[in-house]
């Protein structure tokens, strides 16, 4: 079951029979349970944002910021590209996303409340994520440096993710309660 296909509610709690986070045995040993968390935040920003209209998701919060959830999906794209393609794999060719020398906040900036934008952030965010998984995925230790005397390894970058998702799903929980009211996980 994905994050989409959980009903909405104004409840502040989701029926462990159908949300996907839930995990049947609790983790075990350092490289789950780091995992597990990522993905659980991962789902969770998912589902703040689930059932809502380009327009929705465009909202901004309070003026002067420029914070909307779908500037956070595009944030959260670019965190996940930057960590994993970036930093650790050193794909320093490939363009930034969301961002140019003129516009260093496009993820915000740049999220209009079109069908298309929508669409472009999540694909972006969900070919990151992918991407990120696949890289995490053959390596059991979180100790490992992909570039030999950098100081990034494995273990720094997933909780640096953790803690970048645990604060964007605050922001997301204040973000979707003003726009229809729904709050909790």
């Amino acid at each position: 079951m994905s994050a989409q296909s959980v009903p909405a509610s104004r409840a502040i709690w989701v029926d462990p029979e159908i949300d996907p986070r839930n995990i049947a045995e609790p983790p075990v040993g350092e490289v789950t349970t780091l995992r597990q968390y990522l993905d659980h935040y991962r789902m969770t920003f998912e589902m703040k944002c689930d059932g809502l209209t380009p327009e929705q998701l465009a909202s901004r919060s309070v003026p002067p910021s420029t914070m909307s959830l779908l500037g956070l999906i595009r944030h959260l794209a670019k965190v996940e590209h930057h960590w994993f393609r970036r930093t650790l794999e050193r794909q320093t060719t490939l363009p930034e996303l969301y961002v140019t020398d003129d516009e260093p906040d496009l993820d915000f900036d740049g999220a209009i409340g079109t069908a298309e934008c929508v669409t472009d952030a999540w694909e972006s965010w969900r070919r990151e994520v992918a991407h990120a998984r696949e890289v995490y995925s053959g390596y059991d230790d979180l100790g490992h440096t992909f570039v030999p005397g950098e100081p990034w390894e494995l273990r720094a970058v997933i909780v640096h993710l953790i803690e970048e998702y645990a604060r964007h799903c605050g922001h997301a929980d204040l973000l979707r309660e003003c726009i229809d009211g729904r709050t909790g996980e």
